[in-house]
């Protein structure tokens, strides 16, 4: 093999990126060729048509990935954001998803996920200063 320059950068290129991210998904393929994936998303809206809430998430295989849960502060305390989440849920249900898999900051909703049948499974302290990370998930039944 030849001489191999290491470069540690704030600025990497897209082609670097895309470099790195074609060599994993080569490497995780045999493993995980045919593994169900698509993107899952609910939104709320008001009666002019706005964006109230939303839940944007994957599933994958037969996990629903929680990526993002968002109420407007209009829109909060009005069961919105436990709707949003019932009908993901129930979306990922029907498509084979047993469990669902989410991450919230101690200055986010941890009491709501856990009213909602959320678990921690793993906390990150101080992460990323003066926080905690909390990994939750949930059997979907």
């Amino acid at each position: 093999m030849a001489k191999i320059n290491y470069v540690v950068t704030d600025t990497p290129s897209d082609e670097d990126i895309a470099c790195v991210r074609s060599g994993i998904k080569e490497h995780n393929t045999p493993f995980l060729k045919g593994l169900f994936h698509q993107d899952l998303a609910c939104f709320a809206k008001d009666e002019t048509g706005a964006v109230v809430g939303g839940l944007v998430s994957e599933i994958w295989g037969s996990w629903l990935e929680v990526k993002f849960l968002w109420v407007s502060s209009k829109a909060k305390g009005q069961g919105v954001g436990s709707e949003i989440l019932k009908r993901a849920e129930e979306q990922a249900k029907s498509l084979g998803c047993h469990s669902s898999l989410l991450d919230t900051f101690n200055f986010q909703a941890k009491p709501f996920y856990e009213k909602h049948g959320y678990k921690v499974q793993m906390t990150l302290y101080d992460h990323p200063v003066s926080t905690e990370r909390y990994y939750m998930v949930k059997e979907l039944g």
